[in-house]
This record gives structure tokens, C-alpha cells and sequence, in this order.
């Protein structure tokens, strides 16, 4: 717990600084889904500026206020027509802007304990808040908060209006705009370097309806349950080696495997002929194969990894890399708890593989028309006790934020969409192709995969 409360200095409604002209956006069959989830909480970590901090409040809130000239979504509201159909409407009815501060807390009290300390979910407004929402609360908050040696910029940002690609966008091109006026560098805030597009043109423009429930969606997941919560990190080194054992010399991994329980050992096909396993799919082979053991299931029960990925290149035509919106679908792989922890490391990165691969333009067309066929929203959760959802993305350029006082120290995220089993993926801070893992487990099994060799001995500590 906080050794000292948060104090809430402010709050202030911010308004684009210039009107919209923006027409109303229709929620798309990726959009809808996500009505049911918490507004997207993710926010980065930064040492103390030397700018004062009322001045840096006001460069903040200016900053925003231009920021959203170029997101006015952002600055709207949702509404459902006489139709039932569900809009953004690019109102500028404005975003909160919350200014907080810890007395006596440090750096070293966010990034020092083992496991994602409570006060993190502090750093970030609108918590627990669906994001059909949205129709009377503001689409976005932005949380400044002060600590002793340190500041937190974090942002609550609604589902159903931003995916990943399109929440860093917005806070890659807030810390951008921040750092040029700041430099009084104001020829570049009007020529941002990332511009999103809004168009409503795709497969994902439906005239399917969501029928939404009597006080709207719920989320999904039990909300109360206890859970810990930790950062994994692998250097670059550690992946390389990694995949290295995936793509290359498994053999030892299998025989080992064979030794344990003969039944589930299958000779392996030549290396050659065998497709390479990237490095994101071998670390999350390696994850799926942790947490399995950790929960001690029978080896007859089902497990699933859902990857969240993204579909504005996986479309002919493709879509604009900057599509402002919900552009993913979530993948589920299926395999027994048996396989999963007697086969081999390559056997499960294997099931991984496929299924990444097979998502091709005629699967997310397929995708589409059976949630056309049955609308709903996503089930988020854990709910057989054997699945994990792994979302966000190492790709994401989370730590490409100078708000004009360097980079940031550590991304972290609040208590939004946290369930037994949900793992999001960031870069790691050195770049280079390290990740961290950010994992939500039950306790016990948070334990269980602290003491698995096979997974810990790749953990940077």
C-alpha cells in the first residue's frame, strides 16, 4: 500500500484547440466488441523535469488541447442512432485532465518490488469505467502525477474508440507535440509525423447490429479476484537463445520430454524442413508451457492462448498502418494441458505458429461474418480455469515518448481488463529486441512460474 495517500491538486476539462470537422465515426465489428471492456489504461514513467511544475501542468494541457485538433474522436462522445447503430461523434465535448501527487513516494516505490505494486493503479482515472460509457463520460483522461523524484503521464482511453496501434499513436504524437513547443519549435506541430486516418471504408464497416443489454454491457470477468501481478523481462540475448533452442537444437528438449512421459513423445521432423519460429511466438510458447504446469491441471483439459493481432496488414487491400480504430481479432490456440507441458518447446510454439499464420485476409474476412451472424461483445476472461490472452504488442513504440525530459524509465499500465491469465507485451527499455511481459496470475500460480526453471532461466533479474 501507499505509505502516503494521492492527492488530487485538479481536474480540468481540455478542449481541441481547434473546432472539428470531423464527421460522426461508425463503430466497426471490431469496435463493438469492445463495449464491454475497461477503457485502456497504459501510461510511461519519467525522472523528475527541472521545469517547474505548474509550468509543466500548463505545457501539458496545452500540449493536449493542440493533440487533439488531430484525434478529435478522442474529444467526442459515443451516441446510438434511432437504429441502434453505434457512433463517435466528434463533438469536442472535451477529455479530463487530472493533476495528482504522492508527498512522499519515489521512483524506486513503483519499478524496486518484485510484483506491480497497488499504488500503480493510483496513477490512472476513470478506473474500472465499460466503455459504452462513453455515451455520457468523456472518451479519454489524462493523469499527471507527481512523485518525490518522478512524474507519471498515464491515459485512460476507451476501447471501443483506440486498439493499441492507435492509443500510442495518439500518445506518441502528444509527447512529440509536448517536446516541440516546450523547444518553441512550432512549424513541426503542424506537420506531426504520424497523422491517423479515420476513414470508415473497410470489411469492418458492418451493417451488422449489437443488441445492446438494459443498462448496457457488463464486463466479463470477476472484477474482485485476487491476483498478482509481475514484469518478466528478457534481454535480447536471452530471446536470441530462445529461439535459437526452438528453431535449432530441440532435440535435447524432446528426448527430455520423451523421458518424463513417453506417451506424448512424437519424433520430430528435420530442421530444415520445419518452419522458423520467431521470437515473440517461442516466448510465448515458453509462457503457455509455465503457466500450464503452474496450475497443475489434468493432462486431459483443454487449454487455450488467445494472441490479440493485428489486421490492417492482413487485408487486400491493405489498411492504413495509421487506422484510427479497433483493427484486431483475437486468436485462440487450443491444445491439452498434457501436450502443452510433455511435448517439446517447439511442438507448442508450433500450434502458435500456424494459427498466426493461417489469419490471412480470407480468416479475418471469416471472422467477421460469423460475429455478423451472432453480435456480441468479447468475452474477456479466464473462465475454465486453463486460458490465457495475451494482448499489446513488443512492437509498439511505447518508449518513443520525450515530453521534452527524456525518455521514459518503465511503461507501466492500471487495473483495466486485469484478470487470471491476461498478459500484455512491451518492449523492453533497452530496445534491441528485448520484452517484457507484464503477468496476471492467480497467486499461487504467480508462484508456481517463479520457481520453473525452464522459464525462469531466461529472466532478466
Amino acid at each position: 500500500m501507499p505509505s502516503s495517500p494521492l492527492i488530487v491538486v485538479s481536474k480540468t476539462m481540455i478542449f481541441p484547440d481547434q473546432k472539428s470537422s470531423l464527421g460522426d465515426l461508425k463503430l466497426s465489428v471490431s469496435d463493438l466488441p469492445m463495449l464491454s471492456c475497461h477503457y485502456i489504461q497504459k501510461g510511461c514513467l519519467f525522472t523528475r523535469p527541472s521545469i517547474p511544475i505548474d509550468s509543466l501542468v500548463t505545457l501539458l494541457k496545452q500540449s493536449l488541447s493542440k493533440t487533439l485538433s488531430f484525434f478529435p474522436p478522442l474529444a467526442g462522445r459515443l451516441y446510438t442512432d434511432e437504429e441502434g447503430y453505434i457512433y463517435i461523434t466528434c463533438n469536442d465535448a472535451g477529455v479530463e485532465f487530472h493533476h495528482a501527487k504522492y508527498d512522499s513516494m519515489f521512483i524506486r516505490d513503483v519499478i524496486g518490488p518484485v510484483h506491480i505494486p497497488e499504488l500503480v493503479k493510483e496513477f490512472f482515472t476513470f478506473d474500472k469505467t465499460v466503455s459504452y460509457q462513453g455515451h455520457y463520460k468523456p472518451i479519454m483522461a489524462v493523469q499527471f502525477t507527481e512523485l518525490a523524484d518522478g512524474v507519471f503521464v498515464g491515459c485512460s482511453v476507451n476501447h471501443a474508440v483506440t486498439d493499441g496501434t492507435s492509443f500510442w499513436n495518439f500518445f506518441n504524437t502528444f509527447a512529440e507535440i509536448c517536446r516541440n513547443i516546450s523547444n518553441n519549435n512550432n512549424k513541426t506541430i503542424e506537420k506531426i509525423a504520424r497523422r491517423p486516418d479515420f476513414s470508415r471504408d473497410s470489411v469492418f464497416i458492418s451493417s451488422a447490429k449489437l443488441k445492446v443489454p438494459d443498462g448496457g454491457p457488463k464486463v466479463t470477468f470477476n472484477e474482485n479476484e485476487p491476483l498478482s501481478e509481475r514484469i518478466f523481462s528478457f534481454s535480447r540475448e536471452a530471446i536470441l537463445e530462445l529461439k535459437a533452442n526452438v528453431n535449432g537444437d530441440f532435440n535435447a528438449v524432446e528426448i527430455l520430454g520423451k523421458q518424463s512421459n513417453d506417451k506424448y513423445y512424437t519424433e520430430m521432423a528435420p530442421v530444415s524442413k520445419m518452419a522458423e519460429i520467431s521470437s515473440f511466438q517461442s516466448l510465448s510458447a515458453l509462457l503457455w508451457r509455465a503457466v500450464t504446469r503452474a496450475r497443475k491441471l489434468p493432462d486431459s483439459k483443454t487449454t487455450t492462448f488467445r494472441m490479440a493481432v493485428n489486421c490492417r496488414h492482413r487485408l487486400n487491400s491493405k489498411m492504413d498502418p495509421l487506422y484510427f480504430g479497433n483493427a484486431i481479432q483475437s486468436i485462440p490456440t487450443y491444445a491439452s494441458a498434457g501436450d502443452v507441458t510433455f511435448r517439446s518447446i517447439r511442438w507448442c510454439a508450433e500450434q502458435l505458429n500456424e494459427r498466426v499464420k493461417a489469419h490471412d485476409d480470407e480468416m479475418v474476412r471469416r471472422f467477421i461474418h460469423n460475429w455478423e451472424k451472432d453480435p456480441r461483445c468479447f468475452p474477456l476472461g479466464n473462465f475454465d480455469g486453463a486460458s490465457m490472452t495475451m494482448g499489446s504488442s513488443p512492437r509498439f513504440p511505447m518508449y518513443e515518448n520525450d515530453f521534452g525530459w527524456g525518455r521514459p524509465l518503465a511503461v507501466r499500465s492500471g487495473g483495466a481488463n486485469k484478470f487470471d491469465g491476461k498478459i500484455s507485451a512491451f518492449p523492453g527499455r533497452e530496445g534491441n529486441g528485448s520484452v517484457d511481459l507484464e503477468v496476471v496470475l492467480a497467486p499461487e500460480t504467480m508462484a508456481g512460474v517463479e520457481s520453473d526453471h525452464e522459464f525462469m532461466q531466461y529472466v532478466t533479474v
